[in-house]
C-alpha cells in the first residue's frame, strides 16, 4: 500500500534529542511558541561544532522550520524571536569552525571560474565513491544511502534560496540548473522522486525526514551548511559556490555509485537516479561554473571571495563525510547512530483489584 502523501513529503517527525539544547528546543516545539529561556545556548560552543551533535541537531530543527516544518509543531515557532536567536548563536561556532577548516580561499587572475576548477582539482578526499562502486557491501550501500536521505529528498531546495536573491544571468543559470533539478515540471522526474524509488529498491523508508535519528552530526552539518548559506542573503555568493562545486564534482562519483549498485544485483530503477545524474551534471558544471557564479561575479565582483569559500567549505565538510564512513566501516562497524532503545513495557500489576471481580474458571 503507498505511503501517506504527508509521510512522503513532509513535515518530519520531530527526532530525539542529543544534548541538552537540542532537548530544550524539542521540548519547546512540542508546546505553543514562546519566550525560550535566556542564556540556553551559552554552551553551544564545543571543540568541534561540525561533528557535535547536539549543536548541529539544534541547527537542524530550527532550519527545518523554514523547509516543510516539523508534524505536529506551531508554523509560528518559524519566527519566533529567541528561537532565531539561539539559531544565530548556534551558527557563530559552526561558520567560525568553517572558516577555520577551509581559510580564505585565493580568486586568481584567472577569475573565479578557474578558482572553482582549481579547488576541485585540489580536492583529494577519501575514495568513498570508488569503495562503493568496488568493494561495499549490500548493507554498507544502504548505510550511504540512509545518510543521503536526508538531503536527496528534499534535493534542489537549499539551492532555490538563492532564486530571489539574484537578478540578471546568475539567476538565469540557477533557474537552468534548478528546472532539471525538479524534473521540469515533472513529479516522476524529479530528482527527489528519483531517489525515493532507490530507497524502495534498497528496503528503506522513503517518508521525509525518517532518517534523521540515525543520521550523525557530520552528516546534518553537510545539510546545514546549505541551508546556513542559502537562509542569509549574505551568504549568496557562498551558496552558489557551494552548488557549483556540488555539481562539478557528482558525475563521476554517481557513476560510480550506479555501478556499484548493479555489481549487487540492484535494478535500473535502483540506479536510474545515479544515471540521471551522471549526465545532467556533467552539463551542469558548465553552467555553474562559468553561467552561474561567473555570471554572478561578473555583477558583483565582491563576491567572489565568497563564492570560493563556499566550494570549499562544502568539498571540506564532505571530506568529512566520507572519512566517518570509510573509518566506521574499517573498523567494522556502522557508520549510522544507534536506534532509539527500546520502550519499557508498562508495569502490570499481578494482583486483583478488589473492585473488580476476578474471571471465573470453566
Amino acid at each position: 500500500m503507498p505511503e501517506p502523501a504527508d509521510r512522503r513529503y513532509g513535515p518530519a517527525t520531530l527526532p530525539r534529542s542529543r544534548g541538552p539544547v537540542s532537548a530544550a528546543v524539542l521540548d519547546a516545539l512540542r508546546r505553543p511558541p514562546h519566550d525560550l529561556p535566556a542564556g540556553l545556548g551559552a554552551d553551544l560552543d564545543p571543540a568541534d561544532p561540525i561533528t557535535d551533535e547536539d549543536l548541529q541537531l539544534t541547527l537542524f530543527l530550527c532550519y527545518e522550520l523554514h523547509y516543510r516544518g516539523w508534524r505536529g509543531v506551531d508554523e509560528a515557532w518559524e519566527w519566533q524571536p529567541t528561537l532565531l536567536a539561539l539559531r544565530a548563536e548556534a551558527e557563530r561556532p559552526f561558520a567560525a569552525a568553517l572558516r577555520r577548516l577551509v581559510g580564505a580561499p585565493p580568486v586568481p587572475a584567472a577569475g573565479v571560474a578557474a578558482g572553482l576548477a582549481e579547488l576541485v582539482a585540489a580536492d583529494d578526499g577519501p575514495p568513498l565513491a570508488a569503495t562503493l562502486q568496488r568493494h561495499a557491501d549490500l548493507t554498507q550501500f544502504r548505510e550511504f544511502v540512509t545518510h543521503r536521505s536526508v538531503y536527496h529528498l528534499r534535493e534542489a531546495d537549499p539551492h532555490s534560496w538563492a532564486l530571489p536573491r539574484l537578478g540578471g544571468p546568475a539567476k538565469a543559470a540557477l533557474v537552468e540548473i534548478q528546472t532539471d533539478e525538479y524534473g521540469n515540471g515533472r513529479l516522476d522526474r524529479m530528482h527527489a522522486e528519483l531517489f525515493r524509488r532507490t530507497l524502495e529498491r534498497l528496503g528503506l523508508d522513503t517518508g521525509y525526514g525518517a532518517h534523521l535519528d540515525a543520521a550523525p552530526a557530520v552528516t546534518l552539518a553537510t545539510n546545514n551548511l546549505m541551508s546556513l548559506f542559502g537562509l542569509h542573503r549574505r551568504w549568496r555568493g557562498a551558496l552558489l559556490g557551494h552548488l557549483a562545486a556540488f555539481e562539478m564534482t557528482s558525475s563521476l562519483p554517481n557513476r560510480r555509485y550506479g555501478n556499484g549498485l548493479r555489481r549487487l544485483g540492484l535494478d535500473e530503477e535502483a540506479t536510474r537516479f545515479y544515471d540521471e545524474h551522471v549526465e545532467a551534471d556533467a552539463v551542469h558544471e558548465q553552467i555553474a561554473a562559468h553561467d552561474l557564479c561567473g555570471g554572478l561575479v561578473r555583477v558583483e565582483p565582491a563576491l567572489a571571495p565568497d563564492v570560493l569559500f563556499g566550494a570549499a567549505a562544502g568539498l571540506a565538510v564532505d571530506r568529512l563525510f566520507a572519512a566517518h564512513l570509510l573509518g566506521c566501516w574499517a573498523a567494522g562497524r556502522s557508520s549510522l547512530r544507534p536506534p532509539a532503545p527500546p520502550a519499557l513495557p508498562p508495569k502490570v500489576s499481578l494482583v486483583a483489584s478488589p473492585e473488580v471481580a476476578p474471571p471465573a474458571l470453566v
